[in-house]
């Protein structure tokens, strides 16, 4: 391939506190291969191809890119854009290329979940279908850790680390005011896995510790059991301190909490969900009579860099890095995977997986990590998640007291095609 060839970044779907270091590690590792001329980045992700808003990451300071290991959500910038099928999106896949041609960009690195791995996926193959010499690497990305192929997905570990260290947090504001706030729930992300909920377990390390009941998605949540654990936590401890993942569905697989009015879908089609918390209040209040209080932890818990997981900020600094080095060395169509391997003291490395197979994969919350009861998590998911969260990611604090975030310059390209979209 072309030595001057030029390889192009993207991020797409929700930011985490770690995507910009994947993007670090992209940069860094094809400045160092001698084999890629500029890196460009793609404003918004495909939707930044599409409309050719691209940006040379490579002419930026150095400074700027090695502080994105310390800056939370997307700096490149994301989007929730999703091509469908190369039948149903031929225009916006041939336009795709077309950009890339314009560009002379033979690298494609896209960080993402689900969707992005399909995009991804079909790019790749339209090239290889139109004969257009290119490679597409995905980076995985998602708090939800619900991607298949991968022990866990950057991002996750340190909203583990947050929510959990939330949950203990309000957890002893509950238990000093416990004779007038007798409950609280906190309600964390989670369509269909819930991963993040469990991890907040974790801090549960004694009896009286919060999260006292945990609920997932993954197990089928009825309304009388619910009451009933609520009564047997009060009975023991006087107070108590619930986590639900928003995602919650009953026993016959439907969403507790799902919206079928106008706005019940987002852009990838899946359905929106919201109220979780003021639905477990709402029956509390009125089956056991307590005063009940709920948070909501919504974007911040992320984008909380300010708490974000050494382990996590290394990780996902080591996909965008051999991302890169696999390109270089002939792999395509592929996904970076993390592959934890065994012995007593934790330890990861990286492995492949095809885009097709994470793309057409949902990985779940496993029922072993799952207490019989279905109202906590087991030691099996506290072994699993514990080495995630350790060590304290290093962040710049400013004269003002306040973290320090980069932005980029984003000096834009000169576009070479026609207006699209």
């Amino acid at each position: 391939m072309d030595a001057k060839a030029n390889a192009i970044v993207a991020q797409s779907g929700g930011p985490t506190a770690v995507i910009n270091a994947s993007a670090c590690g992209v940069v860094q590792e094809a400045a160092k291969s001698g084999k890629i001329g500029r890196v460009i980045g793609a404003i918004n992700g495909i939707l930044g191809v599409l409309k050719e808003e691209l940006f040379d990451i490579s002419a930026e300071d150095s400074a700027s890119v090695e502080a994105l290991k310390q800056t939370p959500a997307a700096a490149i910038g994301s989007c929730r854009y999703k091509l469908k099928s190369l039948e149903e999106s031929k225009a916006d896949f041939d336009r795709v290329l077309d950009v890339f041609k314009a560009h002379n960009i033979r690298y494609f690195f896209y960080a993402g979940g689900n969707d992005s791995m399909d995009t991804a996926d079909k790019v790749n193959k339209l090239a290889a279908d139109s004969g257009y010499e290119l490679v597409c690497m995905g980076i995985p990305k998602t708090v939800d850790n619900d991607l298949a192929c991968t022990d866990h997905c950057p991002g996750y570990p340190s909203v583990a680390k947050y929510v959990a260290t939330c949950a203990m947090e309000a957890g002893r504001d509950t238990e000093a005011l416990y004779t007038a706030d007798t409950c609280t729930i906190l309600e964390v992300m989670g369509r269909n896995a819930g991963w993040i909920a469990a991890a907040t377990g974790l801090a549960a390390k004694c009896p009286e510790d919060a999260p006292h009941l945990v609920y997932v998605p993954e197990t089928g949540f009825a309304w009388d059991r619910f009451v009933r654990d609520v009564e047997e936590v009060l009975k023991r401890l006087g107070r108590v301190f619930i986590v639900a993942g928003e995602g919650l569905k009953d026993d016959k697989g439907e969403y507790i909490t799902a919206d079928k009015g106008a706005f019940a879908k987002d852009s990838f089609g899946h359905v929106q969900l919201g109220g979780v918390a003021e639905m477990l209040k709402a029956v509390i209040e009125k089956e056991v009579k307590i005063k009940t209080r709920f948070n909501k932890l919504g974007t911040n818990q992320r984008s909380a860099m300010h708490f974000a997981s050494l382990t996590d900020v290394n990780e996902a600094y080591m996909c965008g890095q051999m991302a890169v080095k696999y390109a270089m060395e002939g792999v395509n169509g592929k996904m970076v995977t993390l592959v934890r391997e065994g012995g007593p003291q934790y330890k990861c490395t990286t492995g492949l997986a095809e885009l097709r197979d994470v793309a057409n994969g949902e990985k779940k919350v496993p029922s072993e990590f799952i207490n019989d009861k279905g109202n906590h998590i087991t030691d099996a998911m506290r072994d699993y998640v514990r080495p995630l969260v350790q060590g304290e990611a290093p962040v710049t604090i400013g004269g003002d007291g306040l973290p320090v975030f980069m932005r980029f310059e984003r000096k834009p390209l000169e576009k070479k095609l026609p207006k699209y979209l």
